[in-house]
């Protein structure tokens, strides 16, 4: 049991797995499309590329920024609020990546999201210092 930070333990455990699934699904177009290096022109396998690089953009800062709410002591539920609707937001951002079409704003609503959830603890951050 990782005692110190086990909410923040609890969504990067969680974060580990989706970055793996979506990793997967990476190598999963390329050998789907004998791709070795690069997206070789293929749309699919750009979304996929796409779809894990930005949550490997997004997670490591955020994840950083709830430790750090976490060391401070703040509230489990605020904590658990900010883990669970970013883990919300990447998988939207990730299903809308892979999934676009005309009616589909699951990529808008995790950008916002993610963004929302980023100000609100960057301001937490902030104000905490003073």
């Amino acid at each position: 049991m990782l005692a110190a930070l086990p909410i923040t333990s609890l969504y990067l455990g969680l974060f580990l797995i989706m970055l793996m699934v979506l990793a997967i699904g990476v190598v999963r177009v390329r050998f789907g499309t004998n791709t070795s290096l690069g997206d070789g022109g293929h749309k699919s396998l750009q979304k996929a590329i796409r779809a894990h690089g930005n949550a490997t953009e997004y997670v490591p800062i955020v994840m950083l920024g709830l430790a750090l709410l976490e060391l401070a002591g703040v509230g489990s539920t605020l904590l658990h609020v900010y883990g669970s609707l970013f883990l919300l937001a990447r998988f939207s951002h990730a299903f809308g990546m892979q999934h676009p079409n005309e009616g589909n704003n699951f990529r808008k609503i995790g950008i916002v999201l993610t963004w929302l959830i980023m100000l609100c603890m960057g301001v937490q951050l902030v104000w905490g210092t003073f």
